[in-house]
């Protein structure tokens, strides 16, 4: 195959769309393509994280309070300055600068120097604040804010250059004393923020404030055994093994007065042992103290929880309470302090602002609020505010939720956990089981008339969270909110009027199949039954639903005013009447 034709020397080489669009049999297009293509294949990608570092743009204005950049700067600060206050005196004190490694401490020092200067040229000057109640992001007045405060006549203090007297006096460490002067503790505040258990760093700063007492204890010793002559006497250090650790072992027993050391025997000795178990007894009183409140702290809602338990417990025990009753309580307390860390969050909540109780309301128990039926179409702000009526409840397993025949004046939302509609001859009869998620008693708090009894009984099953709204809290809020008012009282009168109409419709039909006879909402009696009906007392009588309703169902409902259930008709109940229990619940 002859080979493609050379363009001449100053031609404009052919479109590349133009020979793509070439006839597929020309073989010289496609050996030219085919040609390009290997160079395209060579050409590097760049690293992801290369193009992110290029198009970084660092910001104007940092909040310090929520910016985890700073935080994270900060930390590196906090290192640059535990690298001076930790290795200043040991580079002073042990021999462990030498002229073979003088450049790596050198080039250490000067990193940390690096980071200090780019924290007063670069991040202090961007950071926000407050100013007549307003957050101030202006370059300007940023930079004018942090030159006004003392903290920036320290920074600048801290990176006074007497390193310059290297030249006269040689590498001394103690020049570099003035490093010390940064600030160190705004790192402290900062992470303990941030931290969900900010006890256990507040532990180990503690911890770390003893130890460097005893490293700086260490380097003391270290250095008047060197000014007295190592090994001359048998209190200093006698130069053998390693001499950082043994220090260190001598500082120990020297500070915790532990005993069994040699006895001073010069006076520069004597007074340094002296000064020694002062500074012992008044560091480690401070340090316990200390101690002693961050624990303190750490365990305070725990140590409330046992008061309140306790007092409980001496109650219950000074008025009799039975047994059981008193084993109750207790699982109550231990349940509820273990799944929710607290005995009761409204308590925490008052505490906040209303906004911000508002906004942990949303979070926790919006999603499951906006899915009830009822209150579908209302006003989105009438629901933010039944949000914060809203009380969280704890059930043990075994306990009643509601009774039959009460009157309801609350509705129930199931945050965790499961409960029963029960009923039956024993009662035990589970009916319907509802979960976490699930609404009922929704429409005891509109009821028209009057409060809505109950129909059926509510157990429990296992540990159930649930979040109570009361009937005088929701009227309270509606009375703001005509519009949603009108709402939920039509749908409340229609799914009640709804449950009447059927339950009458199911009467009806046991009354023309009885001959006429008093019969129980569902089934029929014999003729021995009829007497044992009659004589059912008053207060033994399972009450069925209130005949609120609308005018047009008023007639047809005014029949079941009253009716009783007795014991040996209760079996033959149909159990399709009491799946509607939840409905009028």
């Amino acid at each position: 195959q002859p080979p493609a034709p050379q363009p001449a020397p100053g031609a404009q080489p052919p479109d590349e769309n133009e020979t793509q669009a070439g006839p597929s049999g020309g073989g010289g297009v496609e050996s030219g393509t085919e040609e390009e293509q290997p160079g395209r294949c060579c050409k590097v990608k760049t690293p992801r994280w290369i193009r992110a570092c290029v198009r970084f743009r660092f910001p104007a204005s940092i909040d310090p309070f929520t910016n985890l950049m700073y935080v994270l700067w900060m930390f590196l600060v906090s290192l640059a300055w535990n690298w001076n206050v930790w290795f200043i005196p040991v580079r002073w004190a042990f021999p462990y600068q030498t002229p073979d490694n003088i450049h790596y401490w050198l080039l250490t020092d000067y990193l940390c120097d690096l980071i200090y200067i780019l924290d007063i040229a670069v991040f202090q000057p961007r950071l926000q604040f407050v100013r007549g109640g307003d957050i101030v992001c202006d370059q300007k007045e940023m930079r004018k804010n942090y030159m006004k405060t003392k903290r920036f006549k320290f920074d600048v203090a801290s990176l006074v250059p007497l390193e310059l007297f290297y030249f006269k006096t040689g590498i001394n460490p103690l020049l570099r004393l003035p490093r010390l002067l940064k600030s160190f503790f705004e790192f402290n505040d900062r992470l303990e923020a941030i931290l969900t258990k900010a006890y256990i760093y507040r532990v180990i700063r503690t911890t770390t404030y003893l130890l460097y007492c005893l490293h700086f204890n260490a380097c003391l010793y270290y250095w008047i055994s060197d000014f007295i002559g190592l090994g001359l006497t048998q209190w200093v250090y006698n130069g053998e093994g390693n001499s950082y650790i043994r220090c260190y072992y001598f500082a120990v027993k020297t500070l915790i007065t532990i005993g069994g050391l040699p006895d001073p025997t010069t006076l520069s000795e004597i007074i340094f042992q002296l000064i020694n178990y002062f500074i012992g007894v008044f560091a480690f009183s401070i340090m316990i103290g200390q101690m002693r409140d961050v624990v303190g702290a750490a365990t305070a809602s725990q140590t409330y929880y046992r008061s309140c338990m306790d007092s409980t417990i001496k109650y219950m025990s000074s008025y009799r309470i039975p047994r059981d009753v008193q084993n109750r309580v207790k699982t109550w307390y231990n349940y509820t302090w273990q799944s929710q860390g607290m005995l009761d969050e409204q308590e925490l909540l008052n505490q906040l602002p209303d906004k911000m109780r508002l906004d942990i309301a949303i979070d926790v128990s919006y999603s499951i609020v906006s899915k009830v039926p009822l209150f579908q179409g209302c006003d989105r702000q009438m629901i933010f505010d039944m949000l914060k009526s809203l009380r969280s409840v704890v059930y043990l397993p075994g306990d009643y939720v509601c009774k039959k025949g009460e009157v309801g004046r609350e509705m129930y939302i199931i945050k965790a956990g499961e409960v029963q509609v029960v009923g039956g001859p024993d009662g035990k009869t589970v009916f319907v089981t509802l979960r976490a998620g699930s609404v009922f008693g929704e429409i005891s708090l509109l009821a028209v008339g009057g409060g809505n009894r109950r129909t059926a009984n509510v157990i429990a099953h296992g540990f159930a969270n649930l979040f109570i709204l009361d009937k005088k809290d929701l009227n309270e809020i509606l009375v703001h909110y005509p519009e949603s008012k009108k709402l939920l009282r039509k749908k409340a009168s229609g799914k009640q009027c709804c449950a009447f109409s059927v339950q009458n419709q199911e009467e009806t039909d046991i009354k023309k199949r009885g001959g006429g006879l008093e019969l129980s909402p569902v089934g029929h009696h014999t003729r021995g039954e009829r007497r044992t009906t009659q004589k059912v007392h008053h207060s033994s009588a399972v009450p069925l639903m209130p005949t609120q309703c609308s005018k047009g169902e008023s007639k047809r409902i005014h029949c079941i005013k009253r009716s009783t259930v007795p014991a040996s008709v209760a079996k033959n109940m149909s159990l399709k009447t009491f799946k509607r229990a939840d409905s009028v619940l």
